[in-house]
């Protein structure tokens, strides 16, 4: 087979490319947009952008601008769309309950970026089981699953936590964080030092 027909092959097998019907993405409450990565995901399954993003928007006024909510968009055959969103990640929560912006470089006890009590975990829980994927799940399953999450963003889970030396640990913690942004930075100078020199 000579290359043209080959190519002319790969052609049709990418136009026969079939999107599912959904797409699940996370928008920021009364922030979406037209553009990437939004835009072009809708767009390819031929959804008005612009309208979605105008009934997102109106649907999500009343929440907090900004908001991360993680979402399911169904496409329907006529090209119309059910909106489905749910509340913010666990990973949302949990950083601020814990009062860390970010989470650790090396989740464990050598560098856990915050803590966060059962108390904590309980409200958490309490908030995600109205989420439409924790139906029907028993709030000690989402417990745990919140634990988990917390471990998985460096954030240790506490019997309780005493306001003091809690305020103390983000101090140090804060300090900690500088320097490892520092270190990065660094990293990244030289890197692209580097590479300039290399393309020399």
């Amino acid at each position: 087979m000579s290359k043209s027909r080959q190519v002319k092959g790969f052609r049709k097998i990418i136009q026969k490319v079939i999107h599912p019907p959904f797409v699940r993405t996370q928008i920021p409450a009364g922030k979406a947009m037209p553009g990437p990565p939004l835009g072009p995901s809708l767009g390819q399954r031929n959804i008005n952008v612009a309208l979605f993003c105008k009934e997102f928007n109106e649907k999500t006024k009343d929440i907090k601008e900004g908001l991360p909510l993680p979402c399911i968009i169904t496409i329907k055959p006529d090209r119309t769309f059910d909106l489905q969103f749910s509340n913010p990640p666990i990973s949302y929560f949990v950083k601020q309950a814990a009062g860390c912006e970010k989470g650790s470089m090396s989740p464990g006890p050598k560098d856990w970026a915050g803590k966060i009590s059962l108390k904590h975990v309980y409200e958490i829980a309490q908030i995600k089981s109205k989420d439409p994927v924790f139906d029907c799940v028993p709030l000690k399953e989402i417990c745990q699953t919140i634990i988990d999450e917390a471990r998985t963003v460096g954030v240790e889970t506490v019997p309780s936590l005493d306001e003091e030396e809690y305020a103390e640990f983000l101090e140090q913690r804060k300090a900690i964080v500088e320097q490892q942004t520092a270190e990065l930075d660094e990293k990244r100078k030289a890197k692209i030092l580097r590479q300039a020199k290399a393309q020399l």
